[in-house]
């Protein structure tokens, strides 16, 4: 049940959040270090770059980048898609017989819902019903997802997007056979025209859309310039959206207060 806003209660509340909002904003400046990157994922089924959104999705790619300078994702493979939806990675590797095996994450990320879940952004996976839980499993989006995901759980949280054709590698995976094994469903697999998946009863690791590498390629502070992003407005329509950003704010204020008191 929500408690019923008055007026007042609105006036009060609106100057206390931006009050925070200057404290928690100046702070966040100060500790904000990362640059605007480029990433370059390495496949199986090809090559494609993505531009992260160092600088204003700062905690989602700091815990990203951290994943990948520890070679996590390299040899996990893509173990969901719903086409014309989302291809998802970044939690599993095949490890010579079935099932997937489960990839091992860290603490959870704060959320950042900056921008919309567009075709050809990139943003993290979470648990359901928990707006701060995601990790180290990420996807991309196949279509504009924004009327869902932008306004679901919090809203996702996009750091990035795939830039030159990357999409084309990105589309190739999601047209591949889809598979169930446990409880993982639309798992991409490859596979001859004449094969079903009942016949993957033993695979290989080339059945499999493999993330050989995940690389940086260019680190400098400007690679997002020419990149015009589209903004998540719907996050406000609904009820807790303000909410989320004041807590994402206050724990961020938190964390720095932590980091320089030490």
């Amino acid at each position: 049940m929500f408690t019923p806003i008055t007026k007042k209660t609105i006036t009060t509340n609106t100057r206390k959040v931006l009050a925070l909002l200057s404290i928690a904003t100046a702070s966040l400046g100060f500790a904000n270090t990362a640059n605007a990157t480029i990433v370059e994922f390495q496949t199986s089924q090809g090559t494609f770059q993505v531009n992260l959104f160092d600088t204003t999705t700062p905690a989602t790619v700091k815990n990203f980048l951290t994943y990948l300078n520890d070679g996590h994702y390299n040899n996990s493979v893509v173990h969901r898609v719903v086409t014309d939806f989302i291809v998802q990675g970044g939690g599993y590797q095949f490890t010579g017989t079935w099932p997937l095996t489960p990839l091992s994450s860290n603490v959870a990320v704060i959320n950042e819902p900056v921008y919309s879940n567009v075709k050809g952004t990139i943003a993290m996976a979470k648990k359901g019903g928990n707006i701060h839980s995601a990790t180290n499993q990420w996807f991309f989006n196949l279509a504009d997802n924004s009327d869902n995901l932008d306004r679901q759980n919090g809203g996702f949280t996009v750091f990035g997007q795939v830039i030159g054709d990357g999409m084309l590698v990105v589309a190739k995976i999601a047209q591949l056979k889809l598979c169930t094994y446990g409880d993982l469903e639309g798992i991409p697999m490859v596979m001859a025209d004449e094969q079903k998946c009942t016949d993957m009863v033993a695979p290989g690791m080339e059945n499999f859309v493999v993330i050989e590498h995940v690389t940086i390629i260019d680190n400098s502070e400007v690679t997002d310039s020419d990149l015009i992003p589209v903004k998540n407005t719907l996050i406000n329509a609904d009820s807790g959206g303000s909410i989320t950003w004041l807590s994402l704010v206050m724990l961020a204020l938190v964390s720095t207060k932590k980091r320089f008191i030490r």
